[in-house]
């Protein structure tokens, strides 16, 4: 029988020896990692200080408006400039300057205005022009401006305006391309700069670029925001849908469990399938039509993600992804094949459990509210950390100046020596910094929101582990189900779980989230290295994000059977850690025979809830069902309600299949010692059902009658 162990290697300690009075967890324990609980709650009050005083200094509105030259907000409800919503700029040439990547403004006026200019005009045009030009023109210029009286030299008002469009809330040039290649602005190539020159439109799209970069990541995550309030409530529908849809399959697999494996095994085969079909007929529909032949390298990062899907070579990137991940899904079941019985007998194991302890398939509602509580202080506490720097004022001058590029205070510019000595010098607002101790600190406060999620993310994990571990094993260990097992057997765990061991949760969190966040320091280096670093930088540095891949991978193993071990036996977490290795490495054969693929089964059941649910969402955010188009928003991105409703998807599955393989786990570790501890005669009888002892071709000896 392939699940026997044979000669078990004693390096890995002696089995466990028979205990008559071992009856499930203990109930008589004592507090474990005390000095880490001391840890983990001072940690606590330190992040709910940072958190105050990151509340007291951010400002959210510094992403959410543009900033004029005076520091001001475009478009802010309840200012003077509620009704300017966009920034102009007084020459976009200069945002092609470099200080535009170094300090994230351009070196020119800027101003809000209540809409961007639509025709090319120069100052000096409007001043001998119309009435008309000439009040069209004054909107462009600072307030209180006499525009017959108006010269250049003061800067009150932009050389010229040219045809330029609202994007990301700043007025853009309208560029657009004739045939040969030829960049144009609106219908010209060539613009009168009002002071005496002329200017290519091909610069003009230099400096727009220039200007765009230092704006484009923050405006592209607010209009992923405007989608979400166009969508959340369809979002949400969706969600609920993936909820209900789990919650039917998990009920099903409770009665059913060996049909319901098979369905799930051939729906996951024949979703997939579709996939690769619909990708093929994409692939197909797309043959001659005008720039579908483009490749991806050659069209560059685009921020509307939907011109990929525009073109051939995506469609058969996804088609050669879902092909490959078929076969490797058709490949294991043909190996596996033998296994998968032996699976489904311990999934129809866990059923029973999780049907005598109906409560845990309610357990990661609490998980999910608790974690919801977690990110959500977390990204509120990391805008208002990135929001809290001053507004940092430089000289800005079209002439040599020793002042040049300092920093100055616009309130008292007027009088100050750079003033006189640089008439042309302006005091213009240049970023958000800052140069007190706090803005110096400000780095390690980010650090430490970073850090304390985790590991706050990381507990609340192991929270869940160890309280339903705690339940399913009482039911594995009561001899006559269900009439043995304890009541209320979940609320009994968490109470265990919070009373004893939060210093041994916050240990093997602790761990867990140090390697988290080194991974994440390590991506951040590989970011900024990018463009500097040379080859055996870059081979360094990936063989460390490998290694620490591959160790988080261990060390979340490690801790979820340590997390068992202390459910069950309530010792410190080392202890529990060291056990649960041993014990899984007397028994190698049977993790991997037993343990693996059950967890590989239950994968194909969340892959499948989330392709389903996917799919549907795909045909109603891009508007392809025809019966409800109408009512399917208008986004600027339909990919963001799609990804967000497959990623919760998956949470919400993994949530509800997370109770069976916990459960999966539990009974595995409570199975192993069963067998070390006990024979089946009748004073040391197997707690293991009846269908696991036929499993193993075992029995228990009846009891002795006594005449």
């Amino acid at each position: 029988m392939e699940l026997e162990e044979k000669n078990p290697d004693p390096k890995y300690g002696e089995s466990r020896k028979f205990d008559p009075n071992f009856k499930g967890p203990i109930h008589n324990r004592g507090c474990t990692d005390i000095l880490c609980c001391i840890l983990f709650i001072v940690a606590l009050l330190g992040y709910f200080a940072v958190g105050i005083i990151a509340w007291s200094q951010g400002d959210p509105r510094k992403v959410i408006y543009p900033t004029d030259s005076r520091g001001e907000f475009c478009g802010q409800v309840g200012t003077p400039l509620e009704k300017k919503p966009l920034l102009f700029y007084f020459n976009i040439l200069k945002c092609a300057s470099p200080l535009v990547l170094l300090e994230f403004q351009c070196p020119t006026t800027q101003l809000c205005v209540e809409k961007c200019p639509d025709r090319h005009l120069t100052l000096v045009k409007a001043k001998l022009g119309s009435k008309e030009d000439r009040e069209y023109y004054k909107q462009f210029c600072k307030d209180g401006v006499d525009l017959a009286s108006a010269i250049l030299r003061d800067g009150l008002c932009p050389a010229m305006l040219m045809p330029s469009k609202a994007f990301t809330r700043r007025c853009l040039p309208a560029l657009g391309t004739m045939k040969g290649g030829v960049v144009v602005v609106g219908n010209e190539t060539m613009f009168d700069t009002g002071e005496g020159s002329n200017v290519n439109a091909t610069d003009v799209l230099e400096a727009s670029k220039k200007s765009n970069v230092v704006v484009e990541a923050r405006q592209v995550a607010m209009r992923i925001f405007e989608d979400y309030t166009q969508s959340w409530h369809w979002i949400l529908l969706g969600l609920v849908i993936a909820m209900v849809v789990s919650l039917i399959f998990i009920v099903l697999l409770r009665f059913l469990a060996g049909i319901m494996v098979w369905v799930m095994i051939v729906l996951v085969i024949l979703v997939i399938g579709y996939g690769i079909f619909h990708c093929y007929m994409e692939f197909a529909s797309l043959k001659g039509e005008p720039g579908a032949d483009v490749t991806i390298r050659d069209l560059g990062l685009q921020t509307d993600f939907s011109v990929y899907l525009q073109i051939r070579q995506t469609w058969l990137a996804f088609m050669i992804i879902l092909a490959i991940v078929e076969f490797i899904i058709i490949l294991l079941l043909i190996f596996l094949r033998k296994r998968i019985l032996i699976a489904i007998a311990l999934i129809k194991e866990a059923s029973r459990a999780v049907g005598h302890v109906m409560s845990s398939l309610f357990y990661p509602l609490l998980t999910f509210a608790l974690l919801s509580v977690v990110i959500a202080y977390w990204a509120i506490t990391a805008v208002f950390l990135s929001t809290s720097n001053e507004q940092v004022y430089k000289v800005f001058n079209t002439t040599e100046c020793q002042y040049s590029r300092e920093t100055c205070d616009p309130k008292t510019f007027n009088t100050s020596n750079a003033s006189m000595q640089c008439p042309d010098a302006e005091c213009l607002f240049a970023f958000y910094g800052g140069e007190t101790l706090y803005h110096k600190y400000l780095i390690l406060f980010q650090f430490y929101n970073v850090f304390l999620f985790f590991w706050c993310a990381n507990f609340v994990t192991a929270l869940g582990q160890v309280t339903l571990s705690g339940a399913f094993a009482s039911y594995y260990w009561a001899f006559k189900k269900p009439d043995d097992i304890p009541a209320y057997p979940i609320f009994s765990s968490l109470g265990r779980a919070l009373r004893y061991h939060t210093g041994s949760l916050a240990f093997g969190s602790l761990i867990l989230s140090v390697v988290q966040v080194i991974r994440v320091i390590l991506e951040y280096l590989d970011h900024k290295l990018k463009g500097a670093q040379n080859k055996c930088t870059k081979f360094l540095l990936s063989c460390m994000k490998c290694c620490f891949w591959c160790l988080e991978k261990c060390i979340k193993f490690l801790n979820r059977n340590a997390y068992i071990m202390i459910a069950i036996y309530g010792k410190s977490f080392c202890t529990s850690a060291r056990d649960a290795f041993f014990l899984l490495m007397r028994n190698i054969i049977r993790v991997a025979v037993l343990d693996k693929v059950t967890d590989f089964l239950l994968f194909l059941g969340k892959l499948l809830i989330v392709g389903i649910v996917g799919i549907f969402s795909f045909f109603f955010f891009s508007g392809r069902i025809k019966a409800v188009e109408d009512a399917a928003p208008s986004l600027n991105y339909y990919w963001v309600p799609i990804l967000t409703v497959v990623v919760g998807s998956y949470l919400i599955a993994h949530g509800f299949f997370s109770v069976y393989a916990m459960c999966v786990d539990t009974l595995f570790l409570c199975f192993l010692e069963d067998l070390e501890r006990n024979d089946g005669s009748a004073e040391r009888p197997y707690f293991m059902s009846q269908n696991l002892l036929s499993l193993l071709k075992k029995s228990n000896e009846e009891p002795k009658s006594v005449d």
